[in-house]
């Protein structure tokens, strides 16, 4: 087989197979399993586990909740105790609902004891051996681990996006996702745009614009919160709860929700970047509590075609909020967020009618949820999903250096910035100075190669 990893970003979606060099510690060795080695009957309950128990695990978990079929959460586990507490409590109410819509009654489909409730850094490997799908939802620094295990245990898998933070976590999540094909293993990544209506209906028609020359792609808005330290807290609890400003987390928000965006004209564009560069910084977002990462980047990407991919996220109070899509063609362009494709002069050549659009979020658990229970192979997101990760780490790469990245040269770097030991009184990759101030990448004095 051909195992030359340099040849990722020239491949196209349907044409790219990763081999050889990523398929690391032995994970290719492992049984293809049967048919009867995972679920494959409607009438049977399909036992969730949940791994992460913040606010996105615990929308998550009640999504897969509200699937049609017999499910049932029988596990979760989160490094903290009061975060798995808080989760519980909220499925358990009387009527849950979350941000993206979803609402119901969900105790009779929730049963976990105090037995299996799992808290520290390993509790995650037992939550996944009690189950039949893992949920996994934790920062994504830990994604890699974690997806690995549910991988190596045999179990289907919905994670959520990014996938990664570094080159060497994209490694391990794509030798996982190989052997999830071999155990035919479904496994659904939260890039939710793949399971919306209308981004669906427009990927049908973008022929009707032509090849797509040119795109551009948008997460502007104010930004996060902010978690203070605590007296008491050692420094990687510190972190753990303020994760969205620690790369080895989050990955900067290029990663963590910019992802969403660039992995959109990734999929229209049925390819991936071969190159970067581009600027950004820390314009206002700037005290001890704001970590590592840039208040705002802006990212030129070039495919292996020459098209560009203009990349825009930022996250600044008071500026202009948007977050969308536009890919322009020979004959046209398609906006995603008026969900209509338009010719050259500006006439409108499709409309979707958005009364009709769904609700993604729960659409992707819905349709993961009912191919399990039929034991049916259907879902294969985790290559998608480490590719597009990829995509963003290589922009944050060329944001903090200010030099071209080359894509194959990322991919290939080893780049790890996570923990050597996860442990609560080890130290973290990056610590404070004497001031409380982190390190911050310096474009012209970064240097990855």
């Amino acid at each position: 087989m051909n195992n030359d990893a340099s040849k990722f970003s020239g491949k196209s979606r349907r044409e790219f197979l990763l081999q050889g060099s990523i398929l690391a510690g032995g994970l290719i060795a492992a049984p293809i399993l049967s048919k009867a080695n995972y679920f494959s009957g409607a009438d049977d309950v399909i036992k969730i586990a949940l791994v992460g128990c913040g606010g996105r695990g615990t929308g998550a978990a009640m999504q897969a909740l509200l699937s049609k079929q017999n499910v049932k959460l029988v596990a979760m586990a989160d490094a903290f105790r009061d975060n798995l507490d808080d989760c519980y409590k909220a499925l358990n109410a009387d009527d849950v609902s979350d941000w993206s819509g979803s609402s119901g009654n969900l105790k009779s489909k929730i049963d976990v004891p105090e037995e299996r409730k799992f808290t520290g850094f390993d509790g995650y490997e037992k939550a996944i051996a009690l189950a039949d799908v893992v949920v996994l939802a934790t920062p994504p620094g830990f994604r890699p681990i974690h997806f690995e295990e549910a991988i190596k245990q045999g179990k289907h898998v919905f994670m959520e996006k990014p996938v990664a933070t570094d080159p060497a976590g994209i490694q391990r999540v794509l030798a996982a996702a190989a052997l999830a094909k071999q155990k035919k293993l479904n496994v659904v990544v939260g890039l939710q745009r793949h399971y919306q209506n209308s981004y669906k209906e427009l990927f049908k028609r973008k022929d009707m614009i032509g090849d797509i020359t040119s795109a551009q792609a948008w997460w502007n808005n104010d930004g996060v919160w902010v978690r203070p330290r605590k007296p008491g807290q050692t420094e990687m609890e510190y972190q753990m709860r303020n994760w969205y400003y620690f790369n080895w987390l989050c990955g900067d928000h290029i990663t963590e929700q910019h992802v969403h965006n660039i992995d959109a004209v990734n999929w229209f564009k049925e390819g991936y970047p071969v190159k970067a560069q581009g600027m950004g910084g820390r314009q206002v977002r700037k005290g001890k509590e704001n970590g590592e990462i840039f208040d705002h980047h802006f990212v030129e990407f070039t495919y292996a075609d020459g098209s560009i991919l203009n990349s825009q996220c930022r996250h600044i109070q008071g500026t202009m909020s948007k977050v969308d899509e536009l890919m322009i063609g020979t004959k046209g362009r398609i906006q995603c967020g008026a969900a209509n494709i338009i010719d050259a002069k500006g006439k409108i050549l499709y409309q979707y009618d958005k009364t009709k659009e769904n609700n993604p979020y729960q659409t992707e658990h819905d349709e993961l949820f009912a191919a399990i229970a039929k034991g049916e192979y259907k879902f294969a997101d985790a290559e998608n999903g480490a590719k597009s990760t990829m995509t963003s780490i290589l922009g944050r790469m060329a944001t903090y250096s200010g030099q071209m990245i080359e894509m194959d040269k990322a991919i290939n770097s080893g780049l790890d910035i996570n923990p050597k030991i996860y442990d609560w009184s080890a130290t973290p990759p990056i610590v404070p100075n004497a001031d409380g101030y982190y390190p911050v990448a310096v474009p012209g004095v970064t240097k990855y190669f």
